[in-house]
């Protein structure tokens, strides 16, 4: 049994980590707060862009976009992968990326190529080390996360499938079901499929100012950028929500360990006074 200095020095340690763990908690719950706020703020915006490509994807346009041309043969996909910066946020990435692994394997085994953008730092890191061929990425988001530090990254895939480099190109992301649970997802970007949620019932096209295809193509790029953001805003919802259930476990196990290590002080405190005890009176009697 270890020393009772030896014990003390642990609870003492062990005390400054859970601290440590809690300040970490308290903040990531103030940042969940606000990235839930974002999150929110991005959805009225991406709901009413899906709504006007679902209109002009179904219009009789005298131009159709790239975007909406569906490629039968299939030789090389995309990826967008989102990510933290960031650790402590317990499995978050690592389930994202293990479903990631998953799909890439069904398609490596078609003998399909895969390019990949990564967002954050580790996305970065671990698919470097994975072997894939990572094309582009934007790391160093923040808590607040803005467009302009995505859109370089974003364009090279959406270059890649108008040149014909990728022909599928999807979005990986942990959408933000609530904050205990947060769910590995991959979404299907370009070719656009229309969503079910939108209504088409009547083919109709908008009137342009100016050629329609100077405005549809700003439009698909605003689109798929609109998407790609709010996968990023997800994303950072789940990293904090993920950072305050760990730390707040972390923050608890630390209790109970600093509980059981100062029943094992106790007792060797006991032991020693005990001891103590026994020489003074071993002592006594031989005197």
């Amino acid at each position: 049994m270890a020393g009772a200095k030896e014990i003390r020095t642990q609870i003492k340690s062990i005390g400054s980590t859970r601290k440590i763990t809690k300040a970490m908690e308290m903040v990531a719950a103030s940042k969940m707060r606000r990235a839930q706020e974002r999150m929110q703020m991005a959805r009225p915006y991406a709901r009413r862009m899906r709504n006007v490509v679902a209109h002009t994807a179904s219009a009789s346009a005298e131009y159709k976009h790239p975007y909406l041309s569906d490629r039968e043969q299939v030789t090389t996909v995309g990826y967008i992968v989102v990510s933290s910066d960031r650790g402590l946020c317990g499995g978050l990435n690592s389930n994202l990326f293990r479903k990631l692994v998953v799909a890439m394997s069904d398609w490596n085994d078609k003998g399909v190529k895969m390019n990949v953008c990564v967002i954050g730092k580790k996305a970065s890191a671990f698919f470097k080390r994975y072997g894939a061929n990572v094309v582009s990425e934007a790391t160093d988001i923040g808590d607040t996360p803005q467009l302009e530090l995505l859109v370089g990254a974003i364009k090279i895939m959406m270059d890649d499938y108008v040149e014909g480099k990728i022909d599928r190109l999807f979005v990986v992301y942990n959408d933000f079901v609530n904050t205990m649970t947060q769910k590995p997802t991959i979404e299907q970007l370009i070719p656009i499929i229309p969503s079910e949620e939108v209504e088409t019932q009547h083919h109709w096209d908008y009137i342009y100012e100016r050629e329609a295809q100077e405005i549809i193509d700003t439009l698909m790029t605003r689109y798929i950028e609109s998407l790609v953001y709010q996968a990023v805003a997800d994303n950072n919802a789940c990293e904090q929500a993920a950072r305050m259930v760990a730390m707040k476990s972390a923050t608890d196990n630390a209790g109970k360990l600093i509980d059981e290590l100062q029943l094992v002080y106790n007792k060797a405190r006991q032991a020693a006074i005990t001891q103590e005890l026994s020489e003074i009176v071993g002592g006594a009697a031989a005197v």
